[in-house]
């Protein structure tokens, strides 16, 4: 198996699972940090700011960490330094297009369903363009594109037919407590 092995059964599937939690709760946790910078002008910006902070912790610390305990060499092949970085690149450009669609007056569930339904057919098409299948594009079973035309359908009417929020919770109504005098009177708390 190309990119890993059968041996490690189904564990690539959980961590698969983690990936789509983690991403799906992306865009709604990116909405809240912009939101909660209090600054509608440059909270985005201020928000992208501590997910770069994130993704060095994230993305530096951690992996220097894992090959520091692991004993690896410290020989990096330029092509994989060249293509990693491009992948960074698309993944932090990728970030920032979220957070200017939401500037733009995106709401976060539109704006996630549009790019997580339009990512893997991307991903489809770059894959097929660079690695066509063997037989052509003749040789591809209809499920295939099915799949591809549903992912996309799905996006639209996620967007379109997201249901409307409810009003925002109220606060829990202020606390009365009163006193009860000697004579049997009740008077408020500190008044």
């Amino acid at each position: 198996m190309a990119g890993g092995s059968t041996s490690s059964g189904m564990v690539w599937l959980a961590f698969a699972l983690m990936t789509v939690a983690s991403w799906g709760l992306y865009g709604i946790l990116l909405h809240n940090g912009q939101t909660a910078m209090a600054d509608p002008v440059n909270g985005r910006y201020k928000a992208f700011l501590f997910v770069g902070i994130a993704y060095f912790l994230t993305a530096v610390l951690a992996p220097l960490l894992t090959l520091v305990i692991r004993g690896a060499d410290w020989q990096f092949p330029g092509g994989g330094m060249a293509w990693s970085l491009v992948a960074g690149a698309a993944g932090a450009v990728g970030a920032f297009g979220v957070l200017l669609a939401f500037g733009a007056g995106g709401p976060p569930s539109g704006v996630m369903s549009i790019v997580f339904a339009g990512a893997p057919v991307v991903n489809a098409v770059y894959a097929l363009s660079t690695h066509p299948p063997a037989g052509g594009l003749g040789a591809i079973r209809w499920p295939f594109f099915l799949g591809i035309a549903l992912a996309a359908l799905g996006g639209c009417l996620v967007t379109l037919y997201k249901p409307a929020a409810g009003p925002p919770p109220r606060p829990p109504a202020a606390q009365h407590s009163t006193v009860t005098a000697a004579d049997g009177s009740h008077r408020a708390a500190g008044g």
